[in-house]
């Protein structure tokens, strides 16, 4: 039975996945332990490193995911599989020193601590990131810090180990969303854990890129505002919230032009319904993760296509009942929303709008 399961979460990360498992193997000698690599790639690169180094290593396994993405999903499949006493994560880019792993192992067996965690900022405001990836970092942490009150220097750092008995306490409540699971891991126990933390400052990295992008932003926001509201507020709501939202406006912005330009009201409806889906496709590009995203033009146009294509009775629906409303002297802004709040509920409750909404 190992003592200590390590889930490493790669993306793309060939060209650094087979230092990380050396050097894991070194500091981690004398110590019973398993390594759980679990794959988003979108190719088999990265499985394919994995299996060769774990050919000489029985105490390493691959977990490759299909059209999934996310850490903090990652890291919860992981761990669910893992046998070890103390659970841990550590990036498979080379950022996160392997070294730290005994560090952490060190203050969870003191048995006052839940969690123990690799801060960035602990010693001084140093974290090792480029200039704006700073800035958000630091900005993140802000906002985490004000938002749950939870006493940690680093709560985005993604190095960090706990008890098996505190993930099971927390397992039923994670949420499993984006890339900041060490927020969920805390936040998500029937009390707070009890936190151990140790300095640290991320390395050059050796393979793979950084996964900052708006969908990232908008991951965090939304757990947190989950967390903070103890669950009343779950985060796919909220992100389903605000396209209802992006809907709306570019609806209504697109009305409000047409009408100025003194389009007939029919066809002003018509046409900002159409436009209203251009405001929903694009919170939904911004809410998807880079490496899920279209890479080139082309590609763009055929999901833009796509979308048209599988909710083209939206036009009608969302046009047909703003313009009866008109009819009966509703105001527009007013017969609009409606349309677009029976049209969300009608997607939402059929198994059509659960895939392409």
């Amino acid at each position: 039975m190992p003592v200590l399961s390590i889930v490493i979460c790669t993306l793309d990360e060939h060209e650094a996945i087979d230092s990380v498992l050396s050097e894991l193997g070194e500091h981690l000698q004398d110590i019973q332990h398993e390594i759980i690599v679990v794959d988003d790639s979108s190719d088999e690169r990265t499985g394919d490193a994995v299996n060769a180094y774990a050919a000489g290593d029985p105490r390493i396994r691959l977990v490759r995911r299909y059209n999934a993405n996310g850490l903090s999903s990652a890291a919860i499949t992981g761990w669910d599989l893992s046998k070890g006493k103390f659970l841990a994560i550590m990036d498979g880019d080379g950022q996160h020193d392997p070294s730290l792993m005994r560090g952490l192992l060190d203050k969870l067996a003191c048995k006052d601590v839940d969690v123990a965690i690799a801060s960035r900022y602990l010693d001084n405001s140093r974290s090792g990131l480029p200039g704006l990836r700073h800035i958000l970092s630091r900005t993140g942490i802000r906002l985490t810090d004000t938002t749950l009150g939870i006493p940690m220097a680093d709560p985005l750092s993604g190095c960090f180990a706990m008890t098996r008995d505190w993930y099971m306490q927390a397992r039923s409540r994670l949420s499993g969303l984006g890339f900041k699971i060490l927020i969920d891991v805390v936040a998500s126990g029937p009390r707070l854990p009890r936190m151990a933390q140790i300095p640290t400052v991320l390395r050059a990295r050796a393979g793979g890129a950084s996964k900052l992008d708006t969908r990232v932003i908008v991951d965090l926001i939304t757990l947190l505002i989950e967390k903070r509201t103890h669950g009343r507020f779950r985060a796919e709501s909220v992100m389903h919230g605000a396209t209802i939202c992006a809907t709306l406006v570019a609806q209504w912005l697109s009305a409000s032009i047409l009408l100025t330009l003194a389009c007939p009201l029919r066809i002003t409806l018509l046409l900002s319904a159409g436009l209203g889906l251009a405001g929903h496709l694009w919170i939904k590009y911004l809410m998807t993760s880079r490496s899920l995203r279209p890479h080139s033009l082309r590609d763009f146009a055929r999901q833009w296509m796509g979308f048209y294509a599988s909710r083209w009775s939206d036009l009608p629906l969302n046009a047909g009942v703003a313009i009866t409303l008109c009819t009966l002297h509703c105001p527009w802004p007013l017969a609009i929303t409606a349309g677009v709040l029976l049209l969300e509920a009608h997607y939402h409750t059929t198994d059509k709008g659960r895939v392409v909404a």
